[in-house]
This record gives structure tokens, C-alpha cells and sequence, in this order.
């Protein structure tokens, strides 16, 4: 009896180790963004489990399979998961599409250009299937009212009108009615704000009656007011140069624009000399009147004695003024007409 128990004991034993030498697995490892199809907490050597990516992610290297070994441990798991990409919904016209990733779960951001308004959503949401939570929105123009037309003046529309509203961006140009000027901006446009820049004036501009000038003469007026833009012409005396403008014209601000000036003519004061004048020497008795004309250039001819040679120094008619050169010295009568070869001017020049 003894040895049937030993026995028994013994076959319990055996068939104890039979059943526990092998090893199982505990649950498989974790994989970023993905999880175990019909996952179990103990597997047996040999048995087979298969990895799924989450939703939103799609397997992109490895593979999806993974076998409990002998040992009672996992190999480590290739499969590898990555977010899906949604496609660039853009662009939007006059407005700008901000974003950082287009990846699953990533959000993009709109927004308009100025003078305009964005209609529909602000922003949208890559989806698990590669489309977007909200469509591509429209940023449409501001509208401004029409524009105020200028007493005593008209607009014209630089794009074709359609209806009783403009858009951002418009433009409009000013013109007044004459004799009336425009003072402010001849070009006007829709702002971002929905409203027209400033609207300019329209408003009548007089001058006073001319006046005369010195030694001149206005060619024709009558004495009376004139309108912007009217203009009136001057002359001078004789032996007088106008310095300026032959022509006024009444300006924006009721006043004429800068009247000419009559300058005289210059005589000169030595009788006898040999001058360099328009181009050409002549002799002084030549000059009709020994008279030049404001701003003409006179040569002089002085003579150079330790060099015993002759050189010119320049003048100028400066309104009915014009100095003789220091060095100058006028000749004799009889060295002017009978010995005229010895002047400075006749000389070797220097």
C-alpha cells in the first residue's frame, strides 16, 4: 500500500513539470499610434497576433504580424504607423492659408487681405480620412456706397458701375465744372473701412487786374478780374531785356505767378577801345550807340608789360551797369586811329 501511494506521487510530479516546462507571453507591446486586433492577456508559444493602426494612421514600414516565442517573450514589434496628410486646400484668393502641417489632426487657419471679408469658416481640421472638417473659404471685397459727387463738379468711374455699391479698390476720378478749380484729391477709391477717401472741392478762383511792370508794357488787358489758368503777357521798352517769364498766369490761389522784369540795356563809357563782343572783335566806333544788352558778356583788351602782350578781361551788363576792367587803360587819339597796331588788342597775345 506504501509503495502504490510513492508511486502515485511520484507519476504527479512527473506530470506536473510535463505541464509547466513550457513559457507564455503576457501582452504584446505597445506601438505608437496603433493597438492588437482581438488583443488576449496570455498567449501561447506559437501563436500569432496582428497589429492595426489607430484611425487617422496608416502603416508605412514593418509588418503588422508578431509570434510569442518559446522563451514566454515578444520580438520586438517593425510595424510602424504614421498620421495621414490631408491636401493643401488652397489658395485662396485675396486672403492667405496659414498652417504648420497638413497631418492628421492638424489645423489650418484662414484669413482675408486687407479690404476684404472672409465668408465661411476661420479654420478647418485634418479628418481621419484625409479630407477637411470645413471647405475653403471667400473673402469678398468691402462695399462702399457711392461716391459723393462735388458741388459744381462731376466724377467718372474708372471700372464700369454696377448697381448702387462699389467695391474695395475703386477708383474715381474728380473734375470740376469751369471756371471752378478742384482743391483735394483729383483721384478718390473705396477704402478697407467701406467708405470713400475725402471728397474734394470745387471752387471758384479770381485773380486781381495785372498790374505794369517797369520800363514794360502788358501785350493786351483789360482791367478786370480773371479766372484760374488765365494768363497775360508783358514787354519791354526798347533798350530794355525782360528777365522772366514772357507770360503770367492766375493760379490756385488767387494769385498771379511772378511777373518778368524789364532790365536795361548797358552804355559804354570809354570812347575809344577794341572790345571782343558776340563772337567777333570790333572796333568800339562799330557799336551802334556803344550799347550792349543786360546779361551780354564785353571783352576788354589790357596789355601784359613785363611780357609785352596783350590778353582780354571779361565784363558783364548787369541791368544798365557795366565796370570797365581795372587793367584797361583807354588809348590816345592818335594811337587809336594812327597807331592802332600797338594797342593790346593788335599784339602778340599772351
Amino acid at each position: 500500500m506504501l509503495i502504490r501511494l510513492v508511486l502515485l506521487l511520484v507519476c504527479q510530479v512527473s506530470l506536473y513539470n510535463l505541464v509547466t516546462s513550457s513559457k507564455v507571453c503576457g501582452r504584446p507591446p505597445k506601438v505608437a499610434n496603433a493597438h492588437v486586433q482581438d488583443e488576449i492577456q496570455v498567449y501561447e508559444p506559437g501563436q500569432e497576433i496582428v497589429y492595426q493602426c489607430n484611425t487617422g494612421y496608416k502603416m508605412t514600414a514593418g509588418s503588422r504580424k508578431n509570434i510569442c516565442k518559446a522563451t514566454g517573450t515578444w520580438p520586438n514589434p517593425t510595424i510602424k504607423c504614421s498620421p495621414k496628410m490631408c491636401s493643401y486646400p488652397g489658395p485662396l484668393v485675396n486672403g492667405h492659408v496659414l498652417f504648420s502641417s497638413l497631418d492628421f489632426q492638424a489645423t489650418i487657419n484662414f484669413t482675408c487681405q486687407e479690404g476684404y471679408i472672409l465668408h465661411g469658416h476661420n479654420n478647418s481640421e485634418c479628418q481621419h480620412d484625409s479630407t477637411w472638417s470645413n471647405p475653403l473659404p471667400v473673402c469678398q471685397p468691402v462695399t462702399c456706397s457711392l461716391p459723393e459727387t462735388p458741388r459744381h463738379g462731376l466724377i467718372k468711374h474708372h471700372t464700369k458701375l454696377t448697381g448702387n455699391t462699389t467695391h474695395y479698390g475703386d477708383t474715381v476720378g474728380y473734375e470740376c465744372s469751369s471756371p471752378h478749380v478742384l482743391f483735394g484729391n483729383e483721384v478718390g477709391f473705396c477704402q478697407a473701412n467701406g467708405n470713400w477717401t475725402d471728397t474734394p472741392e470745387c471752387k471758384l478762383v479770381t485773380c486781381p487786374p495785372p498790374t505794369d511792370i517797369e520800363n514794360g508794357f502788358m501785350s493786351f488787358a483789360i482791367l478786370r478780374n480773371h479766372g484760374y489758368g488765365e494768363k497775360i503777357r508783358y514787354g519791354c521798352h526798347p533798350n530794355y531785356v525782360l528777365d522772366g517769364s514772357m507770360e503770367i498766369q492766375c493760379e490756385k490761389t488767387g494769385n498771379w505767378s511772378s511777373k518778368p522784369v524789364c532790365r536795361a540795356s548797358c552804355i559804354i563809357s570809354v570812347k575809344k577801345a577794341r572790345i571782343f563782343y558776340n563772337g567777333k572783335k570790333i572796333w568800339l566806333d562799330d557799336l551802334p550807340e556803344r550799347r550792349v544788352q543786360h546779361t551780354d558778356m564785353v571783352a576788354f583788351y589790357c596789355k601784359d608789360k613785363d611780357r609785352d602782350c596783350g590778353y582780354p578781361s571779361l565784363t558783364q551788363c548787369v541791368d544798365g551797369n557795366l565796370i570797365i576792367p581795372s587793367c584797361f587803360k583807354e588809348p590816345s587819339g592818335y594811337t587809336y586811329k594812327l597807331n592802332y597796331w600797338n594797342l593790346p588788342s593788335e599784339i602778340k597775345q599772351c
